[in-house]
């Protein structure tokens, strides 16, 4: 078996081929496959794809897959369409079809790039089709208004970690931002603009996006940095872990995991679903928007959406005129 460091390139930045193997674990059919081929899988989790999250959902997708055909005493280059159609179609029989079209999508571009490193003649994903699948509504639990509120006067803020709780969701709700933005978010993110204050969002593809402050979440914002004493810090993160249960915070950013993990806690001390979810903000927040008269473009430009479609996913109004419809049968 060929080590994985045995490529010229990786070893001659060990430290970079050590982090590499340790975010995406090589597996076996790739490095039995010789040192080009690892050091090409590599490029693509590490070069090539630059998005934590896609990153991350492109090495599992892959993993599953490569797994699979080991399992079948494959070799990398013994993988041929049909055997990516099997897999296909085993895993549309376990997973949703929108999860069968990302690991597709996964293994698709994995395979381009071993052909274009000219690891392998073809790519033979190429051919394959995944499920069909459209929607035209989200299926993000969406809460109310009254129940957001609700959700956001229960939080304990005689510490800085209710504080924080309460800034974050806070935000979350009021400038339609994704999770990962906000956590992404340095305290020079929230500044001054003339009268009112500013968000910077970094965004998917190094974008970033700014949006003036709804005056709820900057009094928010205020208060937990004003407890939490990171004004003067610019360059540290805005929203911090905490330690432990010491109700006091770390100098690291809070990981969107357990952002997730507060969010289900705070639910159900509120006595709503434990289903929502950090996407339920967004979507309750361009929910709320549009009930009171904003238009579907403004609530895309909030949001940074690149197309109306996707902001229209999460107009969850006709929900309840669905059901006051339905309730008009009258037996």
């Amino acid at each position: 078996m060929n080590h994985p460091d045995s490529s010229p390139t990786l070893a001659m930045v060990p430290a970079l081929a050590k982090a590499a193997r340790a975010e995406v674990q090589l597996p076996t059919i790739i490095t039995e496959a010789g040192p080009s081929a690892t050091e090409r899988f590599l490029e693509f989790f590490t070069a090539n794809i630059r998005n934590t999250n896609t990153r991350r959902a492109y090495v599992h997708a892959v993993r599953l897959f490569l797994q699979w055909c080991e399992d079948r005493g494959a070799t990398l280059k013994d993988i041929r369409p049909i055997m990516v159609a099997a897999y296909i179609e085993y895993l549309t029989n376990e997973r949703a079809p929108q999860t069968v079209k990302q690991h597709l999508a996964g293994i698709r571009m994995l395979f381009d790039w071993l052909v274009i490193g000219q690891v392998l003649p073809m790519n033979p994903a190429t051919s394959v089709r995944g499920p069909r699948y459209s929607y035209k509504k989200g299926k993000t639990p969406v809460l109310s208004a009254k129940d957001a509120r609700k959700l956001l006067d229960s939080i304990d803020t005689s510490h800085v970690v209710g504080l924080r709780d309460r800034a974050l969701i806070g935000l979350m709700v009021y400038s339609f931002a994704r999770v990962g933005a906000v956590t992404g978010m340095r305290v020079s993110d929230y500044y001054p603009n003339g009268k009112t204050w500013w968000i910077r969002l970094h965004e998917k593809g190094g974008k970033f996006h700014e949006v003036p402050v709804h005056h709820n979440a900057e009094d928010y914002i205020d208060a937990y940095m004003g407890a939490a004493g990171i004004a003067e810090d610019k360059k540290g993160p805005l929203f911090r872990s905490a330690k432990g249960r010491t109700k006091t915070l770390t100098a690291n950013a809070v990981h969107p995991t357990n952002v997730l993990l507060m969010i289900k806690r705070r639910a159900k001390e509120a006595g709503l679903p434990e289903n929502i979810c950090c996407h339920t903000f967004r979507a309750t927040g361009i929910t709320t928007y549009l009930e009171n008269g904003g238009s579907v473009e403004h609530a895309q430009q909030i949001a940074a959406h690149e197309s109306p479609r996707t902001t229209k996913l999460y107009d969850r109004r006709s929900d309840q005129i669905s059901l006051d419809e339905i309730e008009r049968i009258l037996i």
